[in-house]
């Protein structure tokens, strides 16, 4: 559903086929509107090109904020903007995450019990675009040919408890927080939104995993050493530490603590999660462990800071120490010499950059300015 809104939002899809429910008869409908609208777009000679602007993907980080999106959304707007040639980077995810509240009030944000559905008939992305319009570039252009300020002209809200006012927002700031310091250095990313307050500002001693194996094992054990204070890292799972990225990032919580009947605790990893997930999980980290970013400098024990208010990841291990570890540090053995593999660990790049491959990024197109 993240990626469904950002494109509409963007103006590459059709008005309200965002959230349409998946036994919706509404899906044949607007099926058949896209295959009309696309032949008429190759008539009007209406390229993507002319539609994918730099205002464009700023709309679409927008309404993802207001939306309560997935974190996986930095990586695909990244990869989509700079194929397009435009210039979309962490700044802009963070600046708009500190303007745009959340509005939709649909799980995992906060304590909703509300789903897409029920977003999709209290008016659905319109209506929300509707009540940011104030943070959007209302004259991009989109599919329509139209506006965008004129695709939403007439929407509506029908529920005011599922597509909050901007008054009453789910959540005062954006869905994403990107945070940066000695441990992420080119930035890492936490859903506030989806989150125990608990945790928005904590330190504690890491307990550090290299492979998921060994960390289930503590995840599994009921006797395990851990602690709610504790911060679990997972590392080497990242675009080519996995290889991939795997969706790890959403670390279960230890057995030992859920039968304490505790619901959350800090967790770190180099990996993603899934945009439904629930919890203080700090993901992305930049860069990765597996191609020698501090992420692998740090060990068990080490004391963690998280301060999401004031956007900054630390590990309290002085400049000199991190010096000797990384002297003492060797990159992994290659895993692939030749094929699709070689070339992966070769030109993938990193999560702040989108994970795409170098070589696709595309240096045309107008980096419009804002």
């Amino acid at each position: 559903s993240t990626m469904t809104s950002i494109a509409e939002a963007i103006g590459m899809a059709l008005p309200g086929a965002a959230s349409i429910p998946a036994v919706d008869a509404n899906h044949q409908r607007m099926a058949a509107h896209c295959g009309r609208r696309i032949v008429e777009m190759v008539r009007e000679d209406l390229r993507p090109s002319r539609i994918q602007t730099r205002g464009a993907f700023l709309n679409g980080i927008t309404v993802a904020m207001a939306l309560g999106c997935s974190t996986n959304a930095i990586i695909h707007v990244i990869a989509q903007a700079r194929r397009a040639g435009q210039d979309i980077s962490l700044a802009d995810f963070d600046r708009i995450s500190r303007e745009v509240p959340v509005l939709a009030n649909i799980r995992p944000n906060g304590t909703s019990q509300y789903l897409m559905e029920d977003f999709h008939y209290a008016g659905g992305l319109p209506a929300l675009m509707q009540r940011v319009a104030a943070f959007l570039r209302l004259d991009a252009l989109t599919v329509t040919g139209r506006t965008l300020g004129e695709n939403i002209a007439g929407a509506e809200c029908f529920q005011d408890d599922v597509i909050r006012p901007l008054a009453n927002p789910v959540y005062r700031e954006g869905s994403l927080a990107v945070l940066r310091g000695n441990l992420a250095p080119d930035g890492c990313v936490i859903k506030p939104s989806a989150m125990s307050d608990r945790f928005l500002r904590h330190t504690g001693p890491a307990l550090v995993f290299d492979d998921y194996p060994t960390l289930k094992k503590l995840l599994d054990d009921p006797q395990a050493d851990v602690t709610e204070d504790h911060v679990i890292v997972l590392r080497n799972a990242g675009p080519k530490g996995g290889p991939g990225m795997p969706e790890w990032g959403m670390i279960p919580m230890p057995v030992k603590l859920l039968k304490e009947g505790k619901r959350d605790m800090l967790r770190i990893s180099d990996a993603r999660m899934s945009g439904t997930s629930y919890g203080a999980c700090v993901l992305h980290v930049a860069p990765e462990a597996f191609v020698g970013g501090n992420l692998a400098l740090v060990r068990t024990g080490d004391r963690i800071t998280v301060d999401v208010p004031n956007r900054t990841i630390h590990m309290d291990v002085p400049e000199e120490e991190l010096a000797r570890r990384r002297a003492a540090w060797s990159p992994p053995a290659p895993r692939f010499q030749r094929g699709y593999g070689w070339m992966f660990t070769e030109h993938t790049q990193q999560a702040n950059e989108g994970c795409d491959f170098d070589y696709l990024q595309s240096s045309r197109g107008e980096a419009a300015g804002e």
